[in-house]
This record gives structure tokens, sequence and C-alpha cells, in this order.
């Protein structure tokens, strides 16, 4: 009797096609940034800061967002006030609605009516708050359903309000590593087309920090997203995490190469910008970015 021959058979498993789409953001130049206080870990006044080096990394992440087709509004940044270049602490945009923050510490309070009447000029539907809240550092979109961050700046009240602001619903994640003080710290939208199916073709919506969130948060985001990206703690402590993506193009710190890698084996093309001096005040590229979706 002959044996037949066998033979193996390569299995190759192709990464999901993703795709790009236009977004549109509202930036602000950070021609009054410096390090006078602190809110957060990061920030040491003691440490000099370079504005001219801020503006200019500021600056190639703006034209690398043109570059990639997107349109970009800008608001008049205000003497007195170097957070503002964080415009994702500057509300929380869907359907042409805006929902304006109310800032935890008074050092950022009179960002708010500057951002406030920014959207009224422009014809959004503007919210004033009755909570505390930062805006899109705390409330991220994915797919129908806003994620909410707690813990060191909104408080749980947001989390109600937003939800009746914009009648969707909303899941509490609660932080609990102060250096990862907003949502927008440790998740990464990657997939930010409202409607996006979880668990469809396009599997890994978000990627997180595991351990920036107590165990209930990590339950919630395991049993939301599976197929999700999890990243390393040496990519979160680049701010790897603090990435803007438009379905395809993922805008991160360059150096946050495990996270790059993770993302390439998943189909996205992983874009470096450094803003490392705009980090001196804890924020990174997702901070300076502010997502204005329409009606």
């Amino acid at each position: 009797m002959t044996t037949p021959a066998t033979s193996t058979v390569p299995v190759t498993t192709e990464a999901p096609v993703r795709t790009a789409h236009r977004r549109r953001y509202l930036m602000c130049k950070p021609e009054h940034f410096t390090v006078s206080y602190t809110i957060n870990p990061w920030m040491e006044p003691a440490n000099p800061t370079n504005t001219a080096k801020a503006v200019a990394q500021w600056q190639e992440l703006y034209d690398l967002y043109q570059k990639l087709g997107h349109e970009v509004e800008l608001i008049e940044p205000l003497p007195g006030f170097p957070d503002m270049v964080y415009t994702a602490n500057g509300g929380f945009v869907i359907g042409g609605r805006a929902y304006v923050p109310r800032f935890r510490f008074e050092q950022r309070g009179g960002e708010a009516p500057a951002f406030a009447d920014w959207f009224r000029s422009h014809g959004f539907d503007t919210v004033e708050p009755r909570e505390v809240n930062e805006g899109e550092g705390d409330f991220l979109l994915v797919g129908d359903v806003i994620l909410a961050g707690t813990g060191f700046r909104s408080t749980g009240d947001s989390h109600r309000e937003v939800g009746e602001v914009f009648g969707r619903e909303v899941v509490s994640l609660n932080l609990v590593d102060p250096r990862f003080y907003h949502l927008d710290t440790a998740i990464a939208v990657l997939d930010p087309v409202e409607g996006v199916a979880q668990g469809g073709p396009e599997h890994a919506t978000i990627a997180y920090l595991p351990h920036a969130f107590d165990e209930p948060s990590r339950r919630i985001l395991h049993e939301r997203f599976p197929d999700a990206i999890l990243a390393s703690e040496a990519d979160g402590e680049v701010f790897g995490m603090n990435a803007a993506s438009d379905g395809y193009n993922v805008i991160i710190s360059p150096r946050a190469t495990g996270f790059a890698q993770q993302l390439r084996e998943r189909g996205y093309n992983p874009i470096g910008v450094d803003l490392s001096e705009l980090l001196l005040g804890g924020g990174g590229i997702k901070c300076c970015t502010l997502e204005l979706r329409g009606a």
C-alpha cells in the first residue's frame, strides 16, 4: 500500500481593508503655550517649555490633517489660557449639536465661554452644561454609543446629562491612574464613523490601556469590544492612546512603536507625529483635536 503524500498549505490571515473618511476638526494654535500651574501629573512648572517648538510640532499635525483631506477649523487662542490648545476639552459634538464644557479647575474656566461663542457663531446648536465635564476629553463616540470617563475630571452626573443632550446610550468607565486623567488618554477610537457596527467587518473599533481602568470598567470594555487592541503600558506612557483616526490613518505618538505594529496588523496605517512639547502640559494628538460631527 502506498501512503499518500501529505503537504502543508500555509494559512494566511489578511487584515481587514480599512477606509479613510473625511473628518472635520477644531484646533487651536498654541501661541500662548506654557506650563505655569499643575492640574495633572504631567505638568511641572519648574521644567522649561518652548512655545516656538510647541507651535512647530502642532503645525505638523495641522498640516498632516489637511494633507489627508480633512477640514480643520481654528479657534483664536486667548492670552492667559495656555491649555486652550487642547481643543478636545472644548466640547462634544454630534449631529451639529455642541455640548460645551464646564471645567473642573478654575485655571481653564475661561476657555468655556470662548468655545461656546465659537460654536454659536458657526451655526451649532449650543448646549450649556449644568454638570462638570471636559468635552471630548471624557466623551468618546463609538458607533452609536457614548463612552464616558470619570474619576478625575468629568463627574458621573455629566454622564446622565450628555445622554439626555444627545439621546444616546452612555457607558460609564472609571479611570484610576492619575496619569490618564481623561478618557481620550486611555482609549483610542479607531473607526470614528457613527453607526459602525460593533463586531462587524471592522472588528477593532477601539484600542485601550487596560490598567488605566478599574476592574468593573475592564469587564465592560472586554464584553463590548472583545476584538479591541489592548495597548501596553509602555505605549500608554508615551500617550499612544491619545490618537486620532479617520478609519484608516491613525495619527499616534512616534514613540508608541508597539501600538503602531498592532495597528498595522489590523489593517490601519499608523502615522507618527511628535507632540512631545505639548505632552509637558499633559496633552497629545487627540487632545489637540476636537471632532466636529455635522448634522
